[in-house]
C-alpha cells in the first residue's frame, strides 16, 4: 500500500482535516528522514533537524517520532540511501526545486524513495519534484517568464504545481496550459494537500486541475 502526500505550504501548521489523514496513514514512527532542498546551505555546520521549519508541522499535530534525520551535503551519500531504506515517512522539503532535483540526483536518491515502502512527503518544493513533470518559470531581463519542464521523481502520472505566490488568478493565464497537453496537472494554493493512497486521490484545500488547457476547480474529497 502506497501513500504520497503533495503539500501546498502551510504558514502555521497542518490543517485539522490534514491531521487527521496523517494520523491514520502514519502508524510506524521511528524515524523521519527530512531532504532538504537547500542542499549546500549549511556546509560546515552541524546538522540540526530543530532548524527544519517543516518538522514543527508534527510536531504541532502530535506525531512524533523516535528519530529525525535531514540529509544534505553534510551527509555522506551512503549514510543517505541507508536512512532512506530505514525511514517510517519521507518528507521532501519546500525550497529550491532545482537544487533538491539535481542533490536527489547527485546522492542517487529517487529510486531508493521508490523503493521505500514509507509514507512519501513533500511540501512545495519537494512535493514538485514527487511528481512526474514540473515547469519551473525563470524572469529574464526583459521581464518575461520562461519555462522549463523537469522530470521529477514520478510517483503518480501528474504534473503539480506549487508556489505561494501564485493562486487561481495566476493559472488561469495560462502558462501551465501548453504542459497540460502532454499531462494532468494538479495546481494549488496555499493552505492545500493532495493525498494519492492506492492510487486514489484525495484532496483538502484550494486545488486546480488544468488538462488540456482547460482548468477547474476541484471539490475537497475530506
Amino acid at each position: 500500500m502506497k501513500t504520497h502526500y503533495y503539500l501546498s505550504w502551510f504558514n502555521d501548521f497542518f490543517p485539522e482535516k490534514l491531521v487527521k489523514w496523517l494520523h491514520e496513514d502514519i502508524k510506524d514512527r521511528k524515524s523521519l528522514v527530512m531532504i532538504s532542498a537547500q542542499p549546500s546551505g549549511h556546509k560546515g555546520e552541524q546538522v540540526n533537524i530543530d532548524d527544519v521549519f517543516e518538522r514543527t508541522w508534527f510536531n504541532q499535530a502530535n506525531i512524533i517520532f523516535d528519530e529525525y534525520h535531514l540529509i544534505d551535503h553534510r551527509m555522506q551519500k551512503e549514510d543517505a540511501q541507508r536512512l532512506i531504506k530505514n525511514a517510517s515517512v519521507i518528507f521532501l522539503c519546500g525550497g529550491n526545486p532545482v537544487w533538491q532535483k539535481d542533490f536527489l540526483a547527485e546522492y542517487e536518491l529517487s529510486d531508493a524513495i521508490k523503493n521505500s515502502n514509507a509514507v512519501i512527503m513533500g511540501a512545495s518544493a519537494g512535493a514538485i519534484n514527487m511528481a512526474a513533470k514540473w515547469l519551473s518559470l525563470i524572469n529574464t531581463d526583459d521581464d518575461v517568464e520562461t519555462g522549463t519542464i523537469y522530470d521529477g521523481i514520478g510517483f503518480d502520472h501528474f504534473a503539480y504545481e506549487s508556489h505561494s505566490k501564485r493562486d487561481y488568478s495566476t493559472f488561469v493565464q495560462g502558462y501551465l496550459f501548453p504542459l497540460s497537453e502532454e499531462i494532468d496537472v494538479y495546481a494549488v494554493e496555499q493552505e492545500s494537500a493532495i493525498r494519492v493512497k492506492d492510487g486514489k486521490i484525495e484532496i483538502i484545500g484550494p486545488v486546480y486541475l488544468i488538462s488540456h488547457s482547460k482548468i477547474q476547480k476541484l471539490v475537497e474529497t475530506f
